[in-house]
Parts: C-alpha cells; structure tokens; sequence
C-alpha cells in the first residue's frame, strides 16, 4: 500500500548522507503526486548506496540498505499499477517534462539523474543527450544568489550588489590557468582556486562574503562617484587597507617588504586589489584553526601573493625556463592537504601533550606559542614550501620521542579520500624525517617568548610598579610614624630626609629581585630567544646587582660621616648640605626622569616604540623586551590627564587612612613590646635568645601589612561609585526613571526620536566644540522650538506596543490604550496622543468645565496648559463629529447636528463658551456619550432602539439644559415638520420624532462595518471614555514598563545620528551553542512527578503574561504554542534567537521609512502582524526591504554537535530546524565529523558546514573541509572559530545562547554602527561595549543577588572602565567587534586549552595590545541571563576565578602591565586579576590574625605583655578586621549596585532594595562567594586544575541534597571554615584579655565561619524540610558507604569524590607541591602548643613532651591499621574473632585512658584540649600524605589513610548535619527560609513550596 509513512530522509548513515539524501527526500517530496517516480527514485538511492559501500563496512549502512529495500519490495507491486505511461523510463520522462515546464529548479538534477539511470539500455539515452543536469544538491546559495537564472531577484537589482558582481566576475587580462573547462575563468575567486587549490565551498563562500563587503563599502560612500555602474575605487581602497594593515605592520616589524604588488595599467589596478583581497580570504576561510595564529596567515598569505604576483606578470623561472606556478599546485584541496595539514598536525600533537589541560603550561606549545614563533625573521627558515624538517614542526622531546611518533602516527587525524594518498605519504615521511632527527640535531623548540609557570610571583614579576610603589609607601609611612613627624617641613631636616632616601635601596633590591623573576621565568624561552634579549637580560641584572651593592656602601658611609649636618648651622642653606648617597641616588634615577617626561608626551612614546629608526629601537629594546603585540598602545593626552588626576586622588586618600588609621596607632605598641624583655614562656621556646620580640611584633604587624596591600581595592570600589554615578549624570542616565516621567515627557519623545533615530535629510552643520557638547550632553532635551513631525515615531512606538502585545507583555486592552493613532480620517494638525496618557485627562477636563468660574478665556488657557488635557477634548470632539458624520443619515437630523458643532465651533472662537453654554450639565451630557460610545463599540443588531433614545436624549440635553440661546436649533427641528402618511393617509396627522425610523426609512446607519477606520475611532471614544482611574497603572507588567523607561531615556543620551539603512554598517551575530536547550519540550513542562511542572511554574511567576497569551491566542491554543511561550521565559536558544531576529524586523521597517514620505505612512505600515498580508502592501516593496535587510544582517548560530544530534535522532536538531524554518534569515553551522570508506576502511573526516531550511528541511549551502577535528583546545572558542567564516558584514556582535533583545533596543543598532565611524582614525573604536539587562532577577532572592551584582559591573563599572580609565576589556557577550580588525587578528577570542579558559577576556586584552580601542555605550541594551541557584553561581564564580588565575599566568596580562603607563597598568590590576588577588589576601588576613593571637597566647608571650606593657586594644587591629567586614557586606560590588539603582530608579528605591538585600542575607552570600572566588583563584595558582564548568542554566530552582553540597563545599568552604572555629576556640579559651574587646574584634570572623558552613543550607530551596532532611541523611550514609574506584563516578561514592577532588595534586608542579606542603605545616602549631597547655603535663616545658604526643598520633594510626587489617582477613569468614579484636581493642583504649586519669590526673578539660590539638594534625598528615601520594599509595600504609580521611569526612558531614536537622524539627524555620528566598514570589502571591520540594526522579 502506498500509503506508507513516508521513508527517513534524515536519519542515514554518516558516510552516505551527501550522496543519498537529495534522492530520498525528492521521493517524499512527489510521493502523492507520482508514487511510481518516487520508488523509482527510492530504488537508484539503494543502488547509489551499494556501489559506494558494496560490504557494507560503514556504520549504520547495513541497517539502512536492509530497511529501504524492504520498502522498495513494499512499493514495487503498488506502484506499479498506478503507473501512467507504458513503461518506467516513459513515466518518469514525462514526469520530469511537467516539472521542467513547472520550473521546479530544485528537482530537476536529482530527477534528471534518476532519468539517466533508467534510461540506461533502454535504446532511448537520447533523449537526454542534451540535457544539462547541474549539481544533484540544486543551486543553493546563502544570501546572493549568483546564478544566471536569479538575476531577477531583488538583492540582485540592488545598484551596489550589481558593480560588486561585476568587479568580481571581471577576469580580463587574467592569464589563463592550464585547467581543463572553461569554468575556471568566470571570476576571480575559480580563477584563484584553478591556481592555488582552494575547496570549491570556500571559494563560493568567500566570493559572497567579497561581493557583500564591496557592496556595503560601495553604498556607504558620499558624495557617490561620477561613474555609477562601476565599483568605486574608494571601496576597494577602504577594503584593502582594512584587510592588509595588520599584513604591512608585520612585514614591517620583520624588516621585509610587502608582496602586495600593483600594475602600472590604470584600469588593472582594481583588478590586482580584489585579486590579493580574494587570496587573503580565501586563505583565512580555509585555514581552521590556524585563523587563532594571525602572523602564521600572514607568513602563508607573503609567499602566497609573491607567486601570484609571478603568475599575473608571467615570470619565468631562471631553473627550468618555464612559467612561475604556485608551489603547491592547483590540485583539488591542495591547499588544505599541503599547506593547511602540516601545521595543524603540529598544532594537533602540541594539543595532545596538554593532557586534556592537565599538563604543566611549560612542557607544550599553545596557540600563542606557535604563533609567536612567526614574529622573529627566523620563520623565514621555513621556506617556501615548508620544510617539514624544520625545527617547528619537531613535537617531542628527545625522551619522549618515540612515544610522540606513536601518538603522531596514530592520532593525528587524516584528509579525506581524495586526497587520502596525499597525507598518506606525507605523515609517514614527516615521521621518518623525525626519526632520523636525533642525528641531525632537529630540537623541539620549546616556548616562545613567553612561559605560563605557576607561580604567585606572577602578580610581582606582571604588576612590579605597583608593589614596588606599596613597598616604597610603606616603608616611608613607618619612617615617618617612627620619628613622630610634626610638620611636613620636618622631611627637610637631613637626617630625616636620608632615612626617608633609603627608600632607593629597597627599590634597588627589588629591581633585581624583578631581572631575575624575568630571567628564570623566561628560561624555558632559551631555544627561541634571540641573542640580543639574551644579551639585554646580561645588562638588566647587571646593572641591577651593582645598584644595590653600590646604594646601601654609600648609605652606610652617610650614615658614619655625619661631619656635615653637625659642621653646618641649621639654617636654610644648611638644609642643601648633600652627601655621596644622595649624589648616588640623584645619577640612580636619571632613568626615571626621561621615563616621566615621556609619560607626559604619549605621542613621542608611541612613536619611539613604533619607528623603525636604529636609535628609536634601541630605547625601546631598553626599556621593553622586543614584542610583536603591545607597541604604540599610549592613550592620548585628554585621557591621560583624566585618568592620572583620578588615581593621584586615590592614592592619596589610601596614604593618608592607611597612616592615621593602620601604620601611625602600631608605632608605639611596638617600641612598648620591643622594650619588654620575655623570660618565661608557656612552651618550649627554640628561640629565647631572639631580641626585641620580634615573634609578637611579626604577629601584630602581618595582618596589618596584608590589608596594607589590599585596601587600595576598597578605595577603588569607593572612587568608582563616585565618579562612574558623576559620568552616568553626565550621560542622561536615569533622565527618566519610571512610567510617571514616561507619561510627563512623552510629548518630547517624537523630537528627541527624531533628532536621534531618523535620518537627517540634509548633512549636519558643523558647530563649534563648546555649543555642540553643550547641546549633546547638557541641554539635549531643549532641541529646536519647532515641533517635530511625529508620524515615524508614531509609527515606530505602534511596532514597539505591537511586540510588547505579540511577547504577551501587555492585553488587547492595554494595548488599544497605548497605540498612537495613525489614520488621516481626521487628522487636524495636531498629535493625537495614546489614550494612556489623554484618557484621565478627559474627565479631569469635563469635571473643571463643569465648575469653572472665570471667563471663557481663562478656562481656555488652563486647558491649553496641558498638553494632554488640550489633546483629549481635541480627540473628543474630532471623534464624535466624525462618527456622527456616518451614523446619523436622516436629512433633518443632519442638519441638527451640524447646527449644533457650528454654535460649538462659533463660541470657542469668540472665547464666549460659558456664556454661550451652561456647563453644570456637561458630566450629563458626558454620561450619555459614554453609554452611546459602549453601545456603538458592541456593535450589536438589536440596539438600534437604544442608540435613538440616547441620541435623542443627547440633543434634549443640549438643547433645553445647556444652550442657551437654542433658537437656531429649534428653528432647524420645526422648520422640517411636515406630516409623513402612508398610502391610506392614516396617521397623518403624527409628528415624526428626530432619529427615529419610521415605516421603512432609517435615519441612523447601524450597526457599523465590522472593520475599517470607523471601528477603530469607535474604539477609541470608548476607550477615551471609559478609561479613567487604571490608565495610570498602563502597562501594569513591570518589564513591559521598565523597557519602556529605558527606550525612552536612551533617547536623551549621547549617540550618533543615524544614517539611512543603504549607507549603514553591515553586522552580523554569531552565537555558539553546544548542547542547551532550544526550546522546553512537552515533557519538560508538563513532568510533575514530586514537584510542580515548569509550566505550572511559570504561570505562577508570570500570571499576567499566561492571561495575555490566552487572550491573544483564544481557544485554539496549541502545544507548540506553549512550548514557544515557556521557551521564552527560560534560558533557551530560541529565546536569544527571537531577540536576536528583532534587528532584521527593525532593519525592514527602518528602509521602509528611510523611503516613504509622510503621507504613505498613514496607509500602514510594511510588515506589522496584522498588516503583513493586506492588499495595499506592494510585494514588490516587500521583497525589496528583505534584500536590504539581507544586505546588512545576517545571524548564524554556531551549533557545534547539530550534525551527530541529527544522526543519533536527538530532538534538540529537529528543534534547531524548526528554528530556522521560523527564521528564515536564520543560519546554523556546525562541525561534520563523517566517515568515509577508504580501502573498504572507514576513516574519519571534519567539515564545517552552513545550513538553512527550506521546506522544513535542512539544506546545505556550503561545506568546506577541515584537516582534523577543530575543536583542540577550549571549546567555545573553537566552535566559534569554525563559523567566523560564515559570518559577513563589517561588525559582528557576539552573543551568548542565554541572552535576548528587544525590538525597542534593535532600532538603535544602526547608530551603534556609527560608533565605528564617527571617531578619527586612530581612536576608532574596534570593540563597542553594550549594556546588558539581567532578566534572571525575579527568580529568587539569590537570582535578585547575583543580578544586581552583575547589573552593577556591566552598566557602571565598565562606564568608569572605558572612560576614563580606559581599561575595559571584552566580558562576554554581547559586545560588537570591528570584523575586519579581528578577523586578521586573530578572531574573536583564544582557544588555548586551559590557559584561555575565560577566552572572552583574551579578545579584549588582544585587541588593546594590537592597537585597539574599546569603548561602552549605554544607550543601547541587551538581555542576559544569569544562573539562579547557589550551586550554579558557585560553579560559575568558580569558573571565572579558574580564568583569573589562569589570566594572571598569561603573557597577555604581563604584556599589558608591562606596557602600559603607571596609572593605567593600576587600573588594569584592580579591575581584573588584582580584584581576585586581593579578595585572597582578605581572606589569607583573617588566617594570619588568629595564627598570629595562636602564637602569642600559646607561647605565653599575651600574658608577659598585658602584664608588663598593658596595651590592651590596638586600633589597627580593629581597623584591619573592619576593612574585611567591608568585603563580607559585599561592598567592594555593594556601593556601586546602590549608585547605579540610585541613577536608574531613584536613590530612596536603591535604599530600599539595599536594606531589602541585607535582611534577605545578601551579606551572607557576597561573604561565601568571597570564599569561593579566594579558594579557587588561589588553588589554580598553585596546583592548576581549571576547567570549564557547566552550570545547567535551568530555570527552575530546586532543592539540592546534603551530599550534593558537601562534594561542591566541603574543601573550598567547610573545612576552612573548621579551621577558623578551631581557632577561635583555642583563642577564646587561652586569651587573658578583655572579653568584650575580643568578641567585638572576632565577630566578623566567626560570621565568615558560620556563613561558610551554613550558607548552601540556608540558600538551599527546602533546607529545612524535614522529610528532605531524612531523605538526604540516608543519600548522604549510602555515599559514604558505596566503594569508589574505576568507572565509578565521584557523585556515587565517598572514595570516587575523594580522588577526583585531590586529583589536581598529582599533575602539580614540584615548586607548588613544597608549598603546598609548607602550607600545612601550620597544622602542627596546634598540638606543639596545646601539649604544654595540659594538665597531665604538669608545666613542664621540656620538648619531650612534644615528642611523647606523637607517640597517641602514631597509636592511633597503628588502632586504625590493626582494624583495618582484621576487617579485610577477618570479617567474612572469621567474624568472632573480628568482634572479639574489636573489643580487645575497645577495652585497651578505654583501660588506658582511666590510667592516665588516675596516675597522671588527665582531665575532661584535657581531653577537649587534646582534640583541638590532635585533629588539625591528623588533618595536616593527610594533606602532605595526600601531595606525596604518588611515591606512597601502593605501600601499606595508605589504606589505614584513607580510613582516616573517611572519617573526618564523615565526621565533618555530621557535624554540620546536626544543627540543620535540629532547626528542621520546627517548622517556623522552613517557612522563614522560604520566605527570604523567594520574597519576589511571596510579593506576587506565589505559592512556592510545590516548586522547591525536591529533584524529579528523571533527574
């Protein structure tokens, strides 16, 4: 039967599909139409598919042949007789005929191939002799289709597009390629490929990508050129020197020419431009992942355009006399196999040596190494073509080599078929090459220029300016405090002013300490450094040395000679007296002056570091090592100035507080305490001879020192909110903070609009500086005094309402009552204005009317005042004059009326309208109106009764209560009295009445049309009168009115004016997606088992949206529909994509009015849901603005595992399909990882691939061959990377798959672009900053956190980062980059694995370093998510402190604070890695307090002073602990949050949410976070162990269990955490001080403590639920319980947890590992100090107490190995025993410790004291076991180990598990919980408890 569902098209084996598909779809396709064609062309896909893989050998295929040959015998007997020619070859001949008449182009090759093959043997081939099939795929094209049938299209008859296709298909004068086929000559990109061997996809890829830039370039330019069907020269100049300028730099940093060679012959030039513009592209478009190694291209692109350049000028080789040919040949891929390969495998095998990032920075090449490698003349020695014998391509060490030759021969991945023999015989040989490379002393080169160590010392060796500025400070504050200075004239005196130069001593010292980090950190750069760096680290350190030998000689010979001061008088003259020291110091810092006065001069700086002069590179060699990237990168003298004033202010402020309140109050304790002499102490001192006390003076002064160093962060935190609030009043921000200023300046906003978002007509004039930034900034908003034409922005604010209503934001109602109306009906001059703000008015007016007292004029001129009032009784009249104008028919009743508005319209003008009327009875009257207005709306047959009675109850009104001279109207009612009879002549004798219909002659025409302008003023007199007190609560949704406030704020701000959509920048949006969801689907929402479903969710959270979606949707809601409203409230692509497709939407409408005049706009507008279908629209306008919409934007979504989702039938590929079918502008490409049989082997090959949908079905456009997988080092980077190629236009905004977009916001994109060009050229902008708005917020109050924060740093932190710091970098999406300038840049982020694990950053510290400039502009929005739960911020926090450290290893942070200026390198620490440092020093302070007050009262050393010294209470010390309460508050992002809610909502709103925040806790999260980002940041210092963490971004939040948490906490948060208690205690038990002092100066401590421990089960949805409690309890024993090992996962068992987490101690390094160790050696002050502390140990002092204590450790260890022993021999079979061990060992413990307590007096107290001892070494022992683990684990001793880290696991699990399950037992405590956490839901009546309950059993 045929019909049978229709066959899989989609799901086909891999190495099939491209061949296959085309046929099975084409069957599906005319199955109904012709079954027979349809099995016939079923069955040449099964003879296709056996003659590829006759055995059958490729995944999948032998599955597949089986189930389409049981359909083919299916179909063959049921088709059969539905054939309607005698045979098959004449059925489908004809059939073929009728689609070839029909032209259905896309059938025709795979129908036309079928043809052929049936033909075959039938004597009747032919008849399709002549036929030309073309490609099987169809034509498929992107955006221009190039194909000769398509030159009707409508891009095509674009004017720009047609002289780019003309300049690209010019091939005359081009010498021919000795190719078969004429096709080689049509363009120029065939004709480069017939050369040089480029892929057939990226030459049709590139040559769209070529035409679009020209077409662009070409309309953008003014005034147009005199030749109007030619190229403009200009464009292709413009291109050129965009796509060359980073080429010409590095010829010219290399010392070579460039090889871009031009003719002599005028009309070639153009030609040879294009030529080596499409060399270029073509290069990057092919290279994969060699687009990361920017100079790498341009080595290729040197040699490729030098044997271009032969080719054009037909040179002749001197060796063999013929023509030059390129290198490599023509050959199909040639390129990619023989250019490409070679150093992508290198690429490849230095990737496999990371050990999936595992591996030390230091033993592989990363991209930057490789690259690097192309800055030195070196690469040169590569040759043309390569050397594959040449050093770089050499991977191994020597002792590694031959496992490296495995790895190679094995691994790297190979070619395709054709070109299989190729890589074959290459790989082998390369291999070969490398194994004889022993002898010939071929060297791995190592790294270049640059070594990633892991080290702390990074933040000194990076930033040493600045700690050496913080040394120096420090150093002068305590000289100044010790000496006790009066009088700033105090530094003159010598004495004083030579103690204060000794300062230089400490910066010699540190100077050196700088040569020599250098020198070793750079020590594994030898193999690649030149002799002149090697030579320039000589001089450095000599110099440096002899410096500080040469400084402290002479300062000690000062210091001696005092002959000087003494000889001379103290008078002014004396005060000069100079000696060697201060000679010495003068000639020291002779450097630093030239250094200062070029700090002032940038241009000279930049000029010196950029010059190609010999002595410019000698001081620039000096002073920097020689780089590549980071020359010239000087700021201009404006912002220098700005930025310098800034932080000489700061810096002041912190020298100042740091001397009163930190330095100054520890002077004098300190002489105290170094004057006190200490004889007793409480232990065994080793060290009683040491003087002064320098123990107690090293534990006072540590902690005081550290916050020394970090406070300059608060400073900053402080500074920035003052300033970034100044800078954000400067910009208009919060002009117009909510709907009520909306409301009061919306008649502005049609000339703001105007000014800023339509087109200027006429060019702009030029104004003086002053007037035009006093316009700009200040008076803005008082523009010109004539009114503004207001139809655009009318029509642009309807597109607005009309999304708001289409995103369910707002009802129909609300709607109607925002729309601006756009009718000429009655349009009298003046704006009619949206009912929300009018409706209100109108009652006001009647109500003021009614009881006004003064004359006609005064109530005029009241009314007049109000705009809105004047405009609503101006609505009312026009409304009823006109509905009455179609309404009332009768003659007589005509004539009433027009009476009436003429005695109306005579009183208004003769001001005499309360003389005239008699307004008490106006509410009446209104009354009447509105019931008249309610009834007209209805519509309905039967009312027509009731519209005469009110129509006649109206005029009585009139007439007998109000006018008062009403004779010219009864003149007009008795003057037409005349009788009507019938035909009898009865009833002649009756008046008629007015309105009222007699016999059969209506005098109203009623009911109305159902449609048209009539309804629609119906609606609005209704509305106007009807509305009166909810119209100030329009819109009710509180996004809908804060987008709104926004929009309308925005328009007051700074932005360039915007240019027409033909001469606009073109952009394009790239956003990588991995494996997220697409859209919810069915069961997602609707699954409910032990918890509320996500729909029922969001119903909850958005009950007002879900009313409007049933509204707009009435009763036919679908599923699908659902599925897209849930979607679009959730983190998922289709959210983005919808934002994202907004600017198409904006982009047609903006063409549309850039080419209509004002009266076609009151017709309607083009492309709003309602109108799209309409008549009027004229089709051909439509097409036309979808061209120029195509033009300008295109959007590609970077899916990278779309192809095996699709294979493996995953849902998420349909939906992306859907998607796209939905979008048809939408693109997705993605990674192909294809089988192909080679030699009856499969073997693996990559592709990027472009698809798009086409009858819901997706089609490939392009495929371009890659040489192995492209996804090597960090993922999203890469996945990125593949699709750059697809991307077009001039700018391209890279966006995230969790963020959205507003349409409000897409109509400003246009004047973004302009940012680009409105600057000079060498400040132009290469990333443009945009605003994001986190819409996660309302979630929870954790969500509310994280929003605000995040809200903070991304509107006024980067506002103060881009001016006038000049700092900002690129932080995620959605900033706009100039494509150009990155695409020969190396793109859009850094791929290296695990050192660009934050690859956003690294696109902004690449473009600052290569010349870049990145500005923020907030006139412009987009949406963002963020993670919503505790533990997805945790991992996210910990993800990006992960990426800080590994940034502060990079070279790019080094580079950057090695070449920037003092003050902007300050701006650059605190802003990036400095912010994660200095959070770990605060968090390392509190540490280094309490081991300091451990010392002090363990060693007896707080009693000796109290007693002798009495200094109770330091100042400092409070001042110290209170700067770390200052983080705990989360202030350092706290105070700029509050400024910036200030600026946007008011400051008593900010004040509020502030206040609301601390009693939701938020200080117990910024305090655990603090942990979080302290923990991470310094462990991957240390010991590595980055990586990407996935965060789920759900949406729903759920309750996470015990165990959950403990695995994500339990080493970053509660064992620090325990740490801290412990030492409280002992402080607390051995302290003899103060108590009150005490606790007020720990309490912020043991907050931190409690916050650590408590914090994820106080944020934990149902925390304290006790049936959750009982749940996680038993998962929490069944984890520890279950036996770890391989395969098992660290989420189902204790032991598999416990490896992975130490995990990262095994691959560390050995320097980190002694640290480590170090580390842990404060573990044993504990119980060295607490043994003497004992009872039992009767003060003795002696050491062998200590060593006794040992000998309890080493029993236990022994008790513990003994049970251990006994459970594995003796459990299962001997299980008496066992217990009878177990016992013997019991009764031993319990025998001992009654004899200690009977002999020895050992005491309850004791035995608490021994616990705090024992337990932090127990813990300490397991630490440095656990870094010696490799050496030790397969010995004895480790299992009794891991028995004991069990326990104190399970014992910390229980101890923190007992005080939540005692607060679970009442029930008060969860309902606080959930109330603090959701207060947002609480506030809008949600019952949450369903949604929090527990995890589904799917998850």
């Amino acid at each position: 039967v045929t019909a049978a569902l229709q066959f899989d098209s989609e799901k086909l084996p891999q190495t099939l599909v491209l061949e296959i598909r085309p046929f099975l779809r084409v069957a599906n396709q005319i199955e109904a139409e012709s079954p027979r064609v349809a099995y016939l062309c079923r069955f040449h896909a099964f003879e296709k598919a056996h003659m590829l893989d006759p055995r059958s050998t490729g995944r999948g295929v032998r599955q597949f042949k089986t189930t389409l040959l049981q359909r083919l015998e299916q179909d063959e007997k049921s088709t059969f007789s539905k054939r309607k020619e005698r045979n098959d070859a004449r059925e489908i001949k004809s059939f073929y005929e009728k689609k070839k008449q029909a032209n259905a182009h896309q059938l025709m090759p795979v129908l036309g191939e079928v043809l052929k093959a049936v033909l075959i043997g039938t004597g009747l081939e032919s008849l399709v002799a002549s036929e030309d099939f073309g490609d099987k795929s169809g034509f498929r094209y992107n955006i221009i289709p190039l194909h000769p049938r398509s030159s009707q299209q409508p891009i095509m008859l674009l004017q720009e597009i047609k002289v780019a296709v003309s300049a690209v298909f010019n091939v005359r004068s081009l010498p021919l390629a000795n190719v078969k086929g004429e096709k080689s000559q049509t363009d120029i990109f065939r004709w480069l490929q017939s050369w040089f061997g480029f892929q057939k996809g990226n030459v049709a890829n590139q040559r769209e990508h070529l035409i679009l830039l020209l077409a662009n370039m070409h309309a953008r330019l003014n005034p147009k050129s005199s030749s109007a069907p030619m190229l403009d020269e200009r464009a292709v100049e413009e291109l050129l020197a965009k796509t060359f300028e980073s080429y010409l730099t590095w010829c010219k940093f290399l010392g070579r020419k460039s090889n871009i060679w031009l003719p002599s012959v005028k009309q070639e030039i153009q030609q040879h431009k294009l030529l080596y513009i499409s060399l270029y592209l073509l290069i990057w478009g092919e290279a994969s992942n060699l687009r990361l190694m920017p100079e790498c291209l341009c080595y290729i692109f040197h040699h490729m355009s030098y044997e271009l350049y032969g080719v054009l000028s037909g040179a002749v080789s001197l060796i063999t006399g013929e023509k030059v040919r390129p290198a490599y040949g023509g050959e199909d891929e040639s390129f990619l196999n023989k250019v490409v390969a070679p150093i992508y495998n290198e690429i490849y095998a230095e990737a496999l040596k990371n050990k999936n990032g595992v591996s030390d920075h230091s033993t592989w090449r990363n991209y930057d190494d490789l690259n690097e490698f192309f800055w030195s003349a070196d690469c040169f020695k590569l040759g043309w073509p390569m050397r594959l014998n040449n050093d770089f391509f050499f991977t191994s060490t020597k002792n590694k080599m031959s496992h490296e030759t495995k790895i190679q021969n094995s691994q790297l991945p190979r070619g395709s078929s054709s070109a299989q023999n190729i890589v074959d015989s290459e790989v082998p040989d390369q291999s070969q090459q490398q194994t004889i490379s022993v002898t010939s002393q071929q060297r791995w080169l190592g790294k270049t220029n640059f070594v990633e160590v892991r080290s702390f010392w990074h933040i000194f060796r990076s930033f040493d300016r600045l700690w050496t500025l913080l040394v120096l400070g420090l150093q002068i504050l305590i000289i100044i405090a010790w000496h006790g200075l009066e009088s700033p004239l105090q530094l003159l005196d010598p004495i004083f002013f030579e103690d204060i130069l000794s300062i230089f001593i400490t910066n010699a010292v540190l100077r050196v300490l700088q040569v020599v980090l250098d020198i070793l950190f750079s020590w594994r750069t030898r193999g690649t450094m030149r002799s002149s760096q090697k030579l320039r680290f000589v001089i450095k350190l000599s110099l440096a040395v002899t410096w500080a030998i040469i400084l402290p000689i002479f300062y000690s010979s000062s210091q001696n000679y005092k002959a000087c001061s003494a000889r001379r008088p103290k008078n002014f003259l004396g005060m000069f007296c100079l000696s060697k020291y201060m000679v010495a110091v003068a000639f020291y810092l002779t450097g630093n002056v030239i250094g200062m006065a070029l700090f002032f001069v940038p241009a000279v700086s930049s000029y010196i570091e950029t010059s190609t002069w010999r002595i410019c590179n000698i001081l620039s060699w000096w002073c920097q090592a020689p780089s590549y990237v980071g020359r010239g990168m000087h700021e201009g003298q404006v912002p220098l100035l700005k930025y310098t004033s800034f932080w000489t202010v700061l810096l002041s402020s912190k020298f100042i507080f740091s001397y009163y309140f930190e330095i100054k109050p520890l002077v004098e304790p300190t002489k105290e305490i170094m004057r006190v002499n200490v004889n007793i102490y409480e232990w065994h001192e080793f060290f009683p001879q040491v003087k002064s006390n320098a123990g107690a003076i090293l534990a006072v002064w540590a902690p005081i020192i550290l916050v020394y160093f970090m406070d300059t962060q608060i400073w900053y935190s402080v500074f920035c909110t003052i300033f970034g609030g100044m800078c954000g009043i400067v910009h208009h921000l919060g002009e117009i903070r909510t709907m009520g200023m909306v409301r009061s300046r919306f008649c502005t906003l049609p000339e703001v609009f105007n000014a800023c978002l339509v087109p200027r007509s006429s060019p702009k004039e030029k104004k003086g500086i002053l007037p035009s930034f006093l316009e700009k900034k200040i008076f803005k908003d008082l523009g010109k005094s004539e009114r503004h034409d207001p139809t655009k922005f009318a029509l642009v604010w309807n597109q607005i309402i009309n999304s708001f209503r289409s995103e369910d934001l707002i009802s129909n109602r609300e709607m109607d009552l925002m729309t601006m109306p756009m009718s000429l009906e009655y349009r009298s001059g003046s704006i009619r204005w949206p009912l929300f703000l009018v409706a209100k008015k109108f009652s006001t007016a009647v109500d003021m009317a009614a009881n006004f007292t003064g004359n006609s004029a005064q109530l005029f001129q009241r009314i007049k005042k109000d705009n809105y009032m004047f405009c609503a009784i101006n609505d009312f009249y026009e409304l009823t004059k006109s509905i009455f104008r179609f309404l009332v028919i009768g003659d007589v009743e005509k004539r009433v009326i027009a009476v009436i508005f003429a005695e109306i319209k005579k009183s208004i003008q003769n001001s005499s309208l309360l003389v005239d009327f008699k307004m008490d009875h106006l509410p009446l009257l209104v009354d009447k109106f509105e019931r008249l207005a309610e009834i007209l709306y209805s519509n309905k047959q039967g009312l027509q009764y009731e519209v005469t009675i009110l129509l006649q109850d109206i005029i009585d009104t009139l007439i007998q209560d109000m006018l008062v001279d009403a004779q010219s109207v009864l003149d007009q009612i008795n003057y037409s009295e005349t009788l009507i009879s019938d035909n009898d002549g009865a009833f002649d004798y009756y008046k008629p009445e007015l309105f009222a219909s007699i016999s059969s002659i209506s005098k109203i025409r009623f009911p109305f049309p159902a449609s048209g302008p009539l309804k629609e003023q119906v609606k609005r007199l209704y509305l106007l009168l009807n509305t009166k007190e909810k119209a100030a609560e329009v819109p009710s949704n509180s996004e809908a009115r804060r987008r709104i406030s926004f929009f309308a704020t925005s328009l007051f701000m700074d932005m360039p004016a915007a240019p027409k959509v033909r001469s606009m920048l073109s952009f394009s949006i790239v956003t990588p997606y991995f494996m997220e969801e697409v859209k919810f689907s069915d069961e997602e929402l609707h699954s409910d088992q032990d918890e509320a479903s996500i729909l029922s969710y969001m119903q909850k959270i958005y009950p007002d949206e879900w009313t409007n979606f049933l509204e707009r949707l009435g009763t036919n809601v679908k599923s699908e529909d659902i599925r897209y409203w849930a979607s679009f409230r959730g983190q998922t692509l289709s959210r983005t994509v919808r934002g994202m497709m907004y600017y198409r939407k904006a982009l047609r409408l903006q063409a549309f009015l850039d080419r209509t005049n004002d009266q076609e706009l009151y017709k309607g507008p083009v492309g709003t849901e309602r109108e799209q279908n309409k008549r009027n629209i004229h089709q051909s306008l439509s097409t036309e603005l979808d061209a120029l919409a195509d033009m300008k934007f295109s959007y590609v979504i970077s899916c990278q595992k779309f192809g095996e989702q699709k294979s493996n039938g995953d849902a998420h590929a349909q939906d992306i399909i859907d998607l796209m079918a939905r979008y048809p502008a939408l693109r997705v490409a993605y990674i192909e990882e294809k089988e192909i049989i080679v030699d009856n082997m499969p073997h693996k090959v990559y592709s990027s691939v472009l698809i798009k949908a086409e009858n819901n079905l997706d089609q490939e456009i392009y495929r371009i061959k890659l040489p192995g997988p492209p996804i090597i080092g960090e993922g999203k980077p890469e996945n990125q990377n593949h699709a750059i190629i697809f991307t077009r236009g001039e700018a391209l905004q890279t966006i995230d798959m969790n963020q959205d977009n507003y349409l409000e916001e897409a109509y400003k994109m246009r004047n973004v672009l302009q940012e680009f060009v409105r600057h000079p050229r060498d400040q132009t902008p290469t990333i443009l900053g945009l605003r994001e708005h986190i819409f996660t917020g309302s979630v929870s109050s954790l969500a509310g956190f994280m929003s605000y924060q995040e809200t903070s740093f991304v509107t006024i932190g980067q506002r103060f980062l881009a001016d006038p710091l000049r700092v900002r970098f690129h932080y995620g999406h959605p900033d706009i980059f100039d494509r150009m300038f990155h695409l020969t840049r190396g793109g859009i982020s850094k791929a290296s694995k695990t050192i660009n694990l934050s690859e956003d950053v690294f696109a902004g510290y690449n473009s600052i370093l290569r010349r870049g400039h990145i500005t923020y502009n907030e006139y412009i929005q987009v949406g963002k998510g963020r993670d919503v739960g505790l533990n997805q911020i945790s991992k996210f926090e910990a993800k990006v402190a992960n990426g800080n450290s590994e940034q502060t290893l990079s070279r790019d942070i080094y580079r950057l604070a090695r070449r920037f200026d003092f003050f902007r390198m300050l701006s650059c620490y605190f802003t990036t890695v400095g912010f994660y440092f200095n959070s770990l020093i605060s968090v390392v302070g509190v540490y280094v307090f309490l081991y300091g007050q451990l010392y002090l009262v363990l060693s007896g050393l707080q009693s000796a002073l109290l007693i002798k010294a009495h200094h109770q209470n330091m100042k400092s010390l409070e001042t110290a602990l209170a700067s770390q309460s200052f983080l705990q508050l989360g202030l350092l992002t706290g105070l700029p949050m509050v400024m910036e809610l200030g600026l946007e909502k008011g400051f008593r709103a900010a004040l509020s949410d502030f206040i609301l925040m601390q009693l939701q806790v938020a200080s117990v999260f910024f305090t655990f976070s603090l942990g979080t980002k302290a923990h991470y940041y310094g462990r991957t210092i240390l010991h590595g162990g980055a990586k990407y963490r996935p965060t789920g971004r759900k949406f729903v939040v759920f309750h996470a269990s015990f165990t959950e948490n403990y695995q994500l906490y339990s080493r970053s948060h509660f064992v620090k955490a325990f740490e801290l208690i412990f030492l409280l205690i002992i402080y607390h038990l051995f302290r003899k001080s103060d108590g009150k002092f005490h606790v007020m100066v720990t309490y912020s401590t043991w907050f931190m403590a409690m916050t650590w421990l408590f914090a994820p089960f106080l944020f934990n949805p149902a925390g304290f639920a006790w049936h959750k409690i009982v749940d996680d309890w038993s998962d929490w024993n069944r984890w520890m319980m279950n036996q770890g090992g391989i395969g098992v996962q660290p989420e189902k068992s204790w032991e598999s947890w416990w490896n992975a987490e130490n995990a990262h101690l095994r691959y560390s390094v050995l320097s980190s590992r002694i640290i480590e160790v170090l580390l842990c050696l404060r573990f044993f002050v504990y119980q060295y100090g607490l043994v003497y502390h004992l009872k039992i140990s009767h003060d003795n002092k002696n050491f062998l107490v200590y060593l006794l204590s040992w000998v309890v450790i080493i029993s236990i260890v022994g008790l513990v190995k003994l049970v251990n022993c006994a459970s594995r021999q003796l459990s299962s079979k001997h299980q008496l025993i066992f217990r009878f061990i177990k016992l013997l060992t019991f009764l031993a413990v319990v025998t001992s410790f009654i004899l200690l307590s009977c002999l020895c007096k050992l005491s309850i107290m004791d035995l608490i004291v021994c616990c705090l001892a024992f337990i932090p070494t127990g813990w300490g022992l397991l630490l440095i076991v656990q870094v010696l683990r490799p050496k030790i684990e397969y010995y004895a001793i480790w299992e009794p180990i891991q028995v004991i880290a069990h326990a104190y696991d399970y014992g910390m699990g229980t101890l923190l598990f007992f005080p939540i399950a005692v607060l679970a037992w009442m029930p008060i405590i969860s309902a606080i919980q959930t109330r603090v956490l959701f207060n947002r839901a609480f506030s809008r009546q949600l019952q949450i408890q369903p949604f929090i309950i527990g995890k589904t059993k799917r998850r």
